[in-house]
């Protein structure tokens, strides 16, 4: 049983600006982001999954993004050390949770900025670690080793794309979505040679974030807007469904930013 970390949008709103999707000028509809949540919490819940739920607390809107809370290996959870001062308030109502959930809590090594599981995911056996913009490059081998792991760091080269989960997804221990203008050319060519099956999105889609999607077995949903990804994963045995998420592309998050897998490496099959 897929096991999920979510918060409700209680206090979701775009409060500043620490990415180009935001603009605090166009804030979300509150109302309809709550709808939007519910529908994809709902949508998690039917497949059989069991989702646990952090607290919102008044001020810090973007806890709802819980992907950003830590990165998980069996029963730790390594938390983020956030590279914007709007969001390092958040961990510790991250680390309360985890260790009254029975989880080790482990800090990134001291330095390095590192933003769990928005900039480290598993695809088989090896962690995929985006850099640049918001986690740290000279920390990912460093945790790597505190987690006893094989990481592969991929530097993400475009501001849009400034978390790995916005470009770069693990279906299976071998099977990824991914948009590849978002990696330089070395990260390209590594993700290629790491991952023997590819499912490349265009600019149009991963400009609706198809690549930011919950992938729970062969269902894999994403916010609206992602036809040609769906057809792709139809063709590959996969069921997707898409969830208007629009309130939160405002704050520059989807579907996996508004999640957070408990069993992230049961998740890809390693």
């Amino acid at each position: 049983m897929p096991h999920l970390l979510m918060c409700p949008p209680r206090f979701f709103a775009v409060e500043y600006e620490i990415n180009p999707w935001m603009d605090v000028a166009i804030n979300a509809d509150h109302a309809l982001a709550a709808q939007q949540w519910q529908t994809l919490y709902d949508l998690i819940v039917a497949t059989g999954a069991k989702v646990e739920l952090l607290e919102p607390v008044a001020g810090l809107p973007d806890l709802v993004f819980t992907a950003n809370a830590a990165l998980i290996c069996r029963n730790t959870a390594l938390l983020s050390r956030f590279r914007h001062p709007q969001r390092q308030r958040e961990t510790p109502f991250d680390r309360q949770w985890f260790v009254a959930n029975g989880f080790e809590c482990l800090d990134p090594p001291a330095g390095f900025s590192f933003e769990g599981a928005g900039d480290a995911l598993f695809c088989g056996d090896t962690l995929f670690a985006g850099y640049r913009q918001r986690s740290d490059a000279a920390g990912h081998q460093k945790i790597g080793a505190l987690l006893d792991v094989r990481v592969l760091p991929v530097e993400l080269v475009s501001s849009s794309f400034y978390h790995l989960d916005t470009c770069f997804c693990p279906l299976s221990a071998s099977e990824s979505i991914w948009y590849p203008p978002a990696f330089d050319s070395y990260g390209q060519r590594a993700i290629e040679l790491a991952v023997e099956t590819l499912i490349e999105v265009d600019l149009g889609e991963a400009k609706h974030f198809a690549c930011n999607a919950v992938v729970l077995d062969k269902t894999v949903i994403t916010n609206r807007g992602c036809d040609k990804l769906h057809g792709q994963l139809q063709q590959r045995g996969y069921r997707p469904i898409a969830t208007p998420l629009g309130e939160f592309l405002k704050a520059g998050g989807s579907a996996k930013c508004l999640t957070l897998r408990l069993d992230c490496e049961d998740a890809a099959s390693w």
